[in-house]
């Protein structure tokens, strides 16, 4: 029996800047989740921590404890992998005054 995988882009070509998240996603019926968050132009000011957040109902969120450096460079990548993180997901992410990020995020899901 293959595995269930699925890929879904949760922001594109959005502009990051002060508190920014992605959207969210449910993923309850996933065993594992990484997500990719990749710089589409040359970020501006000190590339922040961003960190993982989940939700029992895709409203009220809290930090799961996955943290990782946003992308410092154009096409730059970062990536968090999880387990254990219930039904939905997001990344979440505070930018200094005047720092911003042109971004991709992916969520990759394996059943």
């Amino acid at each position: 029996m293959l595995p269930e995988n699925i890929t879904a882009v949760v922001a594109r070509n959005e502009r990051w800047s002060g508190e920014a998240a992605s959207e969210p996603y449910e993923a309850g019926w996933a065993r594992e989740a990484i997500f990719f968050v990749r710089a589409l132009k040359e970020p501006i000011g000190t590339a922040p921590k961003a960190w993982v957040e989940i939700s029992p109902d895709g409203m009220h969120w809290i930090p799961e404890g996955t943290e990782f450096v946003m992308p410092c460079e154009r096409d730059g990548i970062a990536a968090a992998r999880i387990r254990h993180f219930g039904n939905w997901l997001r990344v979440a992410t505070r930018f200094e005054e005047g720092a911003e990020c042109t971004v991709l995020v992916t969520v990759h899901l394996k059943a």
